[in-house]
């Protein structure tokens, strides 16, 4: 077979767990294997959320090995109705096999789990060494045990127990050739368990560390739970009024509402006069270290019910208005979210994307607030006035950046849809593939703080254009005005100060063309603006490929989704069929581009701060070279014969949308 050639036999399919291996960092995080230990911790954690173990206990050993023990119901042992095996081989060797998607139904396992896609834990079987399950059940004690991901030694009963002790015990040895470093993050589990204790009250946790010569074991009990646990984080700081705790689980839904019995949320909150104003949140046990729809869902139902306080005490200072982030700016919280079913943006589940938590957490935060503020009058003028005092700061900042720009900018492109707020931080400017998506663009957006600046046609390929005779072409003449920042060299010392937004977003329809439209724009910023890119200003959009809408039900309104591509709208489709709606009732349709959309649909899929899909454009530490040689290959007017013979290489590792 000649060099080059693309055949049949070039195709390559991946079975069973390959796909984890292959690419590991796709189903977990790869510095370290806690993640992967995680999952089996979280399955432990799953079974006391439902009221089905009461002690969670993990144990690192000396050789690495991680082992979680519990008293849930064991995984089922019995031989699976369709599939022939035992239903715990099928959990640790399949992928997307599990106990946590039917939510619903009379038999449905769980109800609030973080689990969504049934990778987890055959994610940790795949990148491990060996792993060793013994489970609990119906008297007897089963055990089997997988290495490499292959069951090394079938499941067996190797003994029994009481009639009524039932449990799961997993012992992990990750496969130090998937990590960067082979040993768990003792800090990080400590962190992880230590709020599992505080999420599951009556919940014993406990952690023993076997390594060293003196063994420690750390047992965990919050029985002032959140609040208990907030101010444990406090490290002994005074907040300004005492810690807000409480919760709100909702009943069953009126007609239209869009949740379900017992979904709702629980909280600590303090503002402290020195706060960077972070805190902890969580869905459903799952830790989500980079926020979502969750917690900008807590903020704004916050924001609600302080504006209302402070108008009706009059507190407001004339001039000043009060925005989202300032309430926010300094409050400390641990949020514990219960969702019926997360989306979550991948599957190390760091960021919670569903769009109606947003509503959610709004809803089950702000009524039990507002009430706390006006039962505690004192308290609420205290919260009020640091809230203002951050409103202050923030306006007098925005002043001195106006003034920082002076009177000498050049004028902005006619074309330009500019925003009103002159606080730097807040400001970011769309490029938008054409005029009519730039016309949807402009209905749509928050005029307070988004800009929008319309393309028309394909930018010029700038990555062998001299720097000199870049403004020779309008479109990037205008895009250096508007940003206010001059093309430069990398590695240059750049003065940023002129830069008028935080975030540029480059928004493309979702098909060839507008990726062909990214890439150039993307060119351009690599190329003449490389600050830009190492300081995380320019990101780009990911639009919906698809819309799909399902229509009312007996027990659920009516409904749409937006898929970002084809897998996505699959998934979406599987996720609706295992939830018994009938194939062939939901209609889906195709995004032709962004000018299709309706200004609503445009703000709430791709602008909307809260539900965008809006990705930062980064260059890897030390990736700088190769990044620079794909450009070359894929832009450079040299480079043809390279490109075709890459393209006949490896075009069938690409995706290509025909």
């Amino acid at each position: 077979m000649a060099k080059g050639s693309y055949q049949e036999s070039s195709i390559r399919v991946l079975k069973g767990l390959q796909p984890v291996r292959e690419r590991p960092g796709m189903y977990t995080r790869t510095a370290d294997p806690t993640h992967i230990v995680a999952e089996v911790i979280d399955n432990a954690a799953d079974e006391a959320l439902g009221g089905h173990a009461t002690r969670i206990d993990v144990t690192v050993h000396a050789d690495g090995s991680v082992t979680v023990d519990d008293d849930g119901r064991g995984i089922p042992v019995g031989v699976h109705p369709e599939e022939g095996l035992p239903t715990v081989e099928l959990v640790f060797t399949r992928l997307h096999a599990g106990g946590k998607f039917d939510k619903k139904g009379v038999l449905a396992a769980y109800a609030f789990a973080g689990g969504l896609h049934g990778v987890g834990v055959s994610v940790t079987n795949a990148l491990s060494k060996r792993l060793e399950v013994e489970v609990k059940r119906d008297g007897k004690l089963h055990r089997i045990v997988f290495a490499d991901g292959e069951v090394e030694e079938p499941m067996k009963v190797v003994g029994s127990c009481a009639a009524r002790a039932t449990g799961t015990r997993v012992r992990v040895a990750p496969d130090p050739k998937y990590f960067d470093v082979p040993t768990v993050s003792v800090p990080e589990l400590t962190r992880l368990l230590r709020a599992k204790a505080v999420l599951l009250p009556g919940v014993r946790v406990s952690l023993r560390v076997e390594i060293g010569t003196t063994p420690t074991t750390q047992t965990w009990s919050y029985p002032e739970g959140l609040a208990g646990y907030l101010a444990e984080l406090g490290q002994g700081a005074v907040p300004v009024a005492p810690i807000f705790a409480g919760e709100t689980y909702l009943g069953p839904p009126a007609e239209g509402d869009n949740w379900s019995e017992g979904e709702g949320a629980a909280w600590a909150l303090a503002w402290y006069e020195e706060c960077r104003g972070d805190g902890e949140s969580y869905v459903n046990l799952i830790p989500t270290a980079a926020g979502g729809t969750h917690e900008a869902g807590m903020r704004a139902g916050l924001f609600d019910a302080l504006k209302t306080f402070v108008d009706h005490h009059n507190l407001l200072p004339r001039g000043v208005r009060l925005q989202t982030e300032d309430v926010s700016a300094r409050l400390s919280y641990v949020l514990s979210a219960r969702v019926l079913d997360p989306q979550f943006q991948g599957q190390v589940k760091e960021k919670l994307t569903s769009r109606d938590a947003l509503k959610l957490l709004a809803q089950s935060v702000r009524d039990p607030f507002e009430t706390w503020l006006n039962a505690n009058v004192e308290y609420g003028r205290r919260i009020a006035e640091l809230v203002i005092l951050q409103a202050q700061s923030r306006l007098k900042s925005a002043q001195k950046v106006e003034k920082r720009r002076g009177s000498s900018v050049a004028v902005l492109p006619g074309k330009l849809t500019d925003c009103e707020s002159v606080d730097v931080t807040r400001r970011e400017v769309f490029l938008v593939e054409g005029d009519s998506a730039g016309g949807s663009a402009k209905l749509a957006r928050d005029k307070q703080y988004q800009a929008i600046l319309p393309l028309r046609g394909k930018v010029l390929n700038t990555f062998e254009v001299e720097r000199e005779r870049l403004f020779a072409n309008n479109e990037v003449h205008d895009i250096a005005v508007a940003i206010g920042v001059d093309p430069h060299a990398a590695g240059t010392n750049v003065d940023l100060s002129g830069l008028r937004y935080a975030r540029i977003i480059i928004m493309a329809d979702a098909d060839v063309d507008g990726s062909h439209i990214k890439v150039l724009l993307l060119t351009l910023f690599f190329r003449h603006f490389p600050a830009l890119i190492e300081r995380g200003h320019v990101c780009v959009a990911h639009p919906p490929l698809f819309r799909l809408d399902v229509p009312a039900s007996a027990k659920r309104p009516a409904r749409k989704f937006y898929a970002l591509d084809d897998a996505e709208l699959a998934t979406i489709e599987d996720r609706l069929r295992k939830e018994g709606v009938k194939p062939g009732t939901w209609s889906v349709g195709r995004f032709k581009g962004l000018g299709e959309m309706n200004p609503e649909q445009l703000w709430e899929t791709t602008m909307n701060p809260e539900t965008r899909r809006v990705m930062p454009v980064r260059v890897g530490r030390g990736d700088a070279a190769d990044t620079m040689r794909v450009f070359t290959r894929l832009m450079g007017k040299a480079e043809a014969a390279g490109r075709r013979e890459w393209m006949e290489r490896a075009g069938d590792t690409v995706n290509v949308d025909i």
